[in-house]
């Protein structure tokens, strides 16, 4: 009986180190070097149709500061996979940070989950940005939803959804 009770007290006392720990890598916000230091790394989630439109126009606004870039696409993704490798092509790449940026794609949720915990189990802080898509305008879609308490950087393209999140960060339309 006594043995059992150690047992449920170590669980209880590692679940409890995991949440604090949770707590402070979601809580702490960004790391405010990165970019400061050199080439910011992005692994860039791109969904298919529009999402990959979306994203490649946000990714032509971002300076030579964030390479080099990696892409997630679907194994069957074609038109993705040529668009990204066009605009790829021209692109020069260097060690750096890492960060994940994506725009909608249910794809996105478990690699930015992977590199939440990254930051929890201390080996890497990795910054999340999250861009809404466009079509978003009176609520988030459900990725948006998964991702805007543990994202680093919420972005939303109308104002009326940055009045119901209040984390998240309005610049108008951004692609």
């Amino acid at each position: 009986m006594v043995f059992v009770v150690e047992i449920i007290c170590a669980i209880l006392l590692v679940c409890l180190l995991f949440v604090i720990r949770l707590y402070v890598v979601v809580k702490t916000g960004p790391n405010c070097r990165h970019g400061t230091k050199g080439p910011v790394a992005v692994l860039v989630v791109a969904g298919s149709g529009g999402h990959t439109t979306e994203i490649l126009r946000l990714m032509e606004c971002l300076s030579a500061v964030y390479t080099p870039r990696h892409y997630v696409i679907a194994d069957t993704d074609m038109m993705s996979e040529e668009k990204i490798s066009t605009f790829e092509s021209s692109k020069r790449h260097s060690d750096s940070e890492p960060q994940v940026l994506c725009n909608g794609p249910g794809t996105c949720v478990p690699l930015c989950v992977g590199g939440l915990l990254l930051g929890i189990l201390g080996m890497k802080k990795v910054l999340i940005v999250y861009v809404e898509s466009i079509c978003r305008v009176q609520t988030l879609s459900l990725t948006g939803k998964i991702l805007y308490p543990i994202s680093d950087y919420f972005f939303v393209q109308w104002s009326c959804l940055r009045d119901k999140y209040p984390k998240s960060i309005f610049f108008g339309r951004i692609v």
